[in-house]
């Protein structure tokens, strides 16, 4: 395992990177509040298998900085699929196998669906990642409701303020509730939590919050990437969807397979919650691999 970083018109990107500089080029990215500690134990599955796998921090974790401080920290779904793009085009990265859940599965399936020919395949947490946010106001069901607490608490001052003050109380809670049937101990945790402490993980995270809400705008820079996302538009790469059945924030219990147009498949993953990758290391790297192999097949 390498960590390098790499420079993009607006971010200086840090990530990890397993395997072969000539192998396959596989982008896994890690959802809120995560870190790329997520692929720890996938990721070298997949490197042994002939993968070249490059774990991104996201915009506002980590190491990974803004490059100049009036570029607003959105935390808006183009932005994060326009990061995941820049990273690939800094490499010099033609086509790879993408792949997230929550905020990076959302990037892998903006990029899957607005430029499928820069995407191998997708293997997705949580099916078609892309935000309604002309439907966002429209309401679930009660127990759904109940699971999007932090959400609501996010929208007013009240929950930036509890953020800034307490990052890992907040992201604990949650890992705690998302993944019920997860035994993680404290190392494991704070492996993670050291990237909350990047100075802009509260202004993305809050935006982020927001704006899918259409609560506050969006950075105009991405003003026409959001315009195509609000078409919900269809992903048409292969795609490997998946979800856990004891996931406490995403039950699962809805298919969103009329959103795959191409070669499409759903798997479940017993006992497992939201953090499907590193719950669950071993199926999730079977997945990307299994994703990989067909597409060869089919060349």
């Amino acid at each position: 395992m390498r960590q390098q970083s790499v420079t993009t018109d607006v971010l200086d990107i840090a990530y990890r990177e397993y395997g072969a500089p000539d192998g396959w080029p596989c982008i896994m990215g890690h959802g809120f509040p995560y870190d790329v500690n997520a692929y720890a134990e996938t990721a070298p599955i997949m490197a042994r298998a002939g993968a070249r796998v490059l774990v991104p921090w996201l915009r506002g974790y980590g190491p990974t900085r803004f490059r100049f401080p009036d570029t607003p920290r959105s935390g808006e779904q183009a932005a994060l699929g326009a990061d995941l793009l820049a990273f690939m085009d800094a490499l010099g990265i033609e086509r790879a196998v993408v792949g997230g859940y929550y905020w990076g599965g959302r990037a892998a399936c903006v990029v899957s669906a607005l430029h499928p020919e820069r995407v191998v395949g997708l293997v997705s947490g949580n099916s078609y990642n892309i935000q309604n946010i002309a439907r966002a106001m429209e309401p679930a069901s009660p127990p759904e409701e109940a699971a999007l607490w932090y959400q609501y608490l996010f929208h007013n001052e009240r929950g930036r303020r509890a953020l800034e003050r307490n990052r890992r109380g907040f992201a604990r809670q949650l890992w705690t509730m998302w993944s019920s049937k997860w035994a993680f101990d404290d190392a494991t945790f704070e492996r993670s939590a050291v990237s909350f402490d990047n100075p802009d993980f509260v202004d993305v995270v809050i935006h982020s919050y927001r704006h899918r809400y259409a609560l506050v705008e969006g950075d105009p820079a991405y003003a026409g990437l959001e315009a195509k996302l609000a078409g919900q538009p269809p992903i048409r790469v292969p795609t490997i969807a998946i979800d856990g059945d004891s996931d406490g924030v995403n039950p699962g219990t809805i298919s969103h397979a009329r959103k795959f147009e191409g070669p499409f498949e759903r798997r479940v993953f017993t006992d497992a919650g939201h953090n499907l990758p590193q719950e669950r290391p071993a199926e999730w790297a079977q997945a990307v691999l299994d994703l990989y192999e067909a597409a060869e097949r089919s060349r």
